[in-house]
């Protein structure tokens, strides 16, 4: 063995926590190699012949194996390819002299070493051989583990995938019913226009669960406030179905984003949330018929002094359509947790929206709204209409009211005239969903 490089000169830092296994008949050698790499942190064994070698192997676990090839009963070669048989994981090396060139390829083929060294060694050589060995072979197993783990998480987002897929059949087959309700609707009754994008704004909002009704109340209020402003009628059409529409762009969003309110939602989630008015408009740009609305729902989140979004338009520069709905979504929005961290009662709604007068929100319709909101409450039941359950419904009976669910899906439009067909239909619904409906009809004269 070459001193021509000595151990000090070599740089000794912390290895991987490694068991290497030496095995040579000489004693001598064995206690070189012990002293080489001691200082190394490694775990040193050691066998003086192949039978020893491999008893070691049957009750510890090694890392790297080191065999001379001359040993008596069983040659490095022949133990080598034992112990790639029953541990192939383990690093396997030769040390071997210059004459025995033959039974090294042997070892080659048989035992598939890893590398041989040849005997004497130098220091330089055998020291870095080693280590690089049980680098490659820690970062084999970290492969490994990363693949392992890989398919674990593969295998886990199946099962997330599955339990979407029944949500998704769950909320497909709610949706179905509806439609199937509105299908015959539409046929036997020829639903207008507007309520056939009544019918879509209901479906959009199926994916918000109890904060249903959202897009209707703000189309309400949106269209009080615009005949309040003396818009034409025209114009409070296209205010009205904006409103029903508003939230179209956000049709792409994940799940996890319904469930925040706006102000608790990261940098990162904000920035994708808020190209939903843009998406809106886009969605809508095939109809043509809609593409006043769809300015509007572009500029819905626009603010009165400028710092809104998309385009940073200010005062009179948003259209007036738009000005409404940004007062009317934020003061629904506040009251049912959608904007900010804690739910406001109507009050403080009312409050939150005459503070943002002049900033967030146009003073004129800030004075339009608070007129609109002193009256717009109408008595629970009018002197013109009843009260009915859906054993008392009768063919020719006309609806004052939607006819909404329990958690505020549309299904049915004011002044519909109801056939046999459709009273069987409602009392069906009541019977699949176990709860019973809240309709109001027109009072006979």
């Amino acid at each position: 063995m070459s001193k021509t490089q000595t151990l000090s000169t070599l740089q000794i830092v912390p290895e991987i926590k490694a068991t290497v296994l030496f095995v040579d008949d000489e004693a001598n050698i064995l206690s070189a190699l012990k002293r080489l790499f001691h200082p190394f942190g490694y775990r040193i064994l050691t066998a003086e012949s192949g039978v020893q070698g491999l008893a070691i192997l049957e009750r510890e676990h090694v890392d790297l194996v080191v065999s001379d090839m001359r040993m008596p009963e069983m040659n490095g070669a022949q133990f080598l390819e034992k112990v790639r048989e029953k541990w192939p994981e383990t690093v396997r090396m030769l040390l071997t002299g210059h004459t025995e060139i033959g039974a090294t390829i042997d070892a080659i083929n048989k035992g598939q070493i890893y590398r041989y060294i040849s005997k004497p060694w130098q220091d330089s050589d055998i020291i870095p051989t080693i280590k690089h060995a049980l680098h490659q072979q820690m970062l084999e197993r970290e492969k490994k583990r990363l693949e392992e783990l890989t398919h674990r998480q593969n295998e886990e987002l199946k099962d997330l995938n599955a339990n979407l897929e029944e949500k998704v059949e769950a909320r497909t087959e709610e949706v179905r019913r509806t439609m199937e309700l509105l299908e015959i609707a539409h046929s036997n009754l020829k639903k207008s226009f507007v309520t056939s994008i009544q019918v879509f704004s209901n479906l959009i909002e199926l994916r918000e669960g109890d904060l249903a009704g959202h897009s209707r109340r703000v189309a309400s209020l949106s269209r009080m406030i615009a005949q309040r402003m003396n818009m034409d009628d025209a114009e409070v059409q296209n205010v009205f179905i904006a409103a029903l529409l508003h939230d179209i762009g956000k049709i792409g969003l994940p799940d996890r984003l319904f469930e925040k309110p706006f102000v608790n939602l990261t940098g990162e989630e904000r920035a994708e949330v808020v190209k939903h008015p843009v998406k809106g408009q886009v969605a809508l740009m095939a109809l043509e018929q809609l593409h006043a609305e769809a300015k509007l729902i572009r500029s819905h989140r626009e603010r009165f002094d400028g710092l809104g979004y998309p385009d940073g338009l200010t005062g009179a520069g948003i259209p007036l359509g738009a000005r409404i709905l940004a007062l009317v979504y934020d003061y629904d929005a506040v009251q049912i947790g959608k904007l900010l961290s804690k739910r406001l009662s109507p009050s403080e709604a009312v409050a939150y929206i005459q503070e943002g007068r002049g900033k967030r929100y146009d003073p004129a319709v800030v004075d339009a709204f608070m007129i609109v909101t002193k009256v717009k409450d109408a008595p629970f039941q009018t002197e013109s209409e009843l009260i009915v359950n859906s054993r008392q419904l009768k063919q020719g009976m006309v609806l004052s009211r939607d006819i909404l669910t329990a958690y505020g899906a549309f299904m049915l439009a004011k002044d519909c005239v109801l056939s046999e067909s459709l009273i069987m239909r409602i009392r069906k619904f009541e019977s699949e969903v176990g709860s019973q409906l809240i309709i109001y009809i027109h009072a006979p004269k």
